[in-house]
């Protein structure tokens, strides 16, 4: 009997949840049908941002952007499916989902469905996966113009994203007259790891010239001309050529019923991944309530959810396991091409490691093969 999964979601655990699913299901269900459900034909590999922005980051978009097409076309014929489009709504009872495409409104049966859409930056900046290849493009080539004309950029927010951005225009900007500025309503940058990482990376962004202003909030910024004028939480304005704001990461789950997410809008997700109060519905990553947004975090989640999916489309829901959390902090982050800070566990990480591990190229050499294979 034929088995039809739906995955919304073309980007890391999307693809890798349908290569899973082709390479280990479908050997033992000839008639599986896999539909992978992606606004963009392209997986962005969206962990190489902070650097991707600078108009001279990386040579070619290439190094960033990769089909996901001809990465299926190993797999028998009928049994993968992309479709260029948008989730539009979900029906958990009557087991369907419409979707946008740009040939009107299509409606998709399923017997396993898996949520993957992740996250997005409510402001558009292209820090994730979102919209079309085309859209992406024009985004991310708008944001290289603004940082090169302009002189004077604010950056709030000082995560990681904040971070690892701030670092990467100082190492090429900040000896060049730019004035670059992180603003943070914390008393130290990357507040959520260890304050002896937060202070190796306050000191080497002030080596990049990166001013850092603490405690403080932007409050509202309100287009002046071809400048924005920044309004603080001291009292003070700042009038700048360009202001990026990291913060405000939501989930794209605006086309799911609201009984399904919490109250910040994530999706509820149970022990394995199951969507809760819903039947035949999983799902993981940062769409999900399941742990921190973090690919560090979803790449432990897809194994585990596809070996769920084999489970129960085999029909062997005995075997549906739990997912075991491993909630250790893990995070690197480059500052500049040369240096970089993180955490694993209790542990610092040296700056050598960082830049090994993820500095030198953000690891875009393995956007190939992840495409091509679904694991790095």
């Amino acid at each position: 009997m034929a088995k039809t999964v739906v995955i919304l979601g073309g980007s890391y655990v999307g693809i890798a949840t349908a290569h899973g699913l082709l390479k280990n299901t479908l050997p033992k269900i000839p008639d599986l049908k896999v539909v992978l459900i992606s606004p963009s034909t392209h997986l962005y590999w969206n962990m190489a941002a902070p650097r991707a922005v600078l108009p001279n980051g990386f040579k070619s978009d290439e190094q960033v952007f990769q089909p996901i097409a001809p990465a299926f076309s190993k797999y028998p014929k009928g049994s993968f499916t992309l479709v260029e489009g948008k989730a539009k709504s979900v029906d958990p009872e009557g087991h369907t989902v419409v979707v946008s495409t740009s040939s009107g409104e299509q409606t998709y049966s399923y017997d396993q469905l898996v949520v993957a859409t992740g996250a997005s930056f409510a402001n558009g900046l292209p820090y994730k996966q979102a919209g079309s290849h085309k859209e992406m493009l024009e985004n991310l080539h708008d944001l290289r113009r603004k940082i090169a004309d302009a002189q004077s950029i604010v950056l709030a927010g000082a995560g990681p994203t904040g971070v690892e951005t701030a670092g990467e225009l100082g190492y090429e900007y900040g000896a060049k007259g730019k004035m670059i500025t992180l603003i943070t309503d914390s008393g130290v940058v990357l507040p959520g790891l260890m304050e002896g990482v937060g202070k190796t990376a306050e000191k080497e962004l002030r080596k990049l010239n990166v001013q850092i202003v603490h405690n403080t909030r932007v409050t509202n910024a309100t287009p002046k001309g071809s400048r924005t004028e920044l309004t603080l939480s001291s009292g003070d304005s700042l009038l700048v050529d360009l202001y990026i704001p990291t913060v405000g990461v939501r989930p794209n789950t605006s086309f799911l019923p609201k009984k399904l997410l919490d109250e910040r809008d994530n999706l509820r997700v149970d022990k394995y991944l199951r969507v809760e109060s819903a039947t035949d519905m999983w799902a993981s990553g940062d769409v999900t309530n399941a742990q921190v947004k973090q690919f560090v975090y979803a790449s432990k989640q897809i194994p585990q959810l596809v070996k769920n999916l084999d489970a129960v489309l085999s029909g062997n829901t005995a075997d549906v396991s739990e997912y075991k959390k491993d909630d250790k902090t893990m995070q690197a982050v480059p500052l500049g091409r040369s240096k970089g800070t993180g955490q694993m566990g209790n542990f610092k990480l040296p700056s050598f490691l960082v830049w090994m591990a993820k500095g030198r190229n953000f690891m875009t050499p393995k956007l190939s093969s992840f495409v091509a294979t679904g694991t790095i």
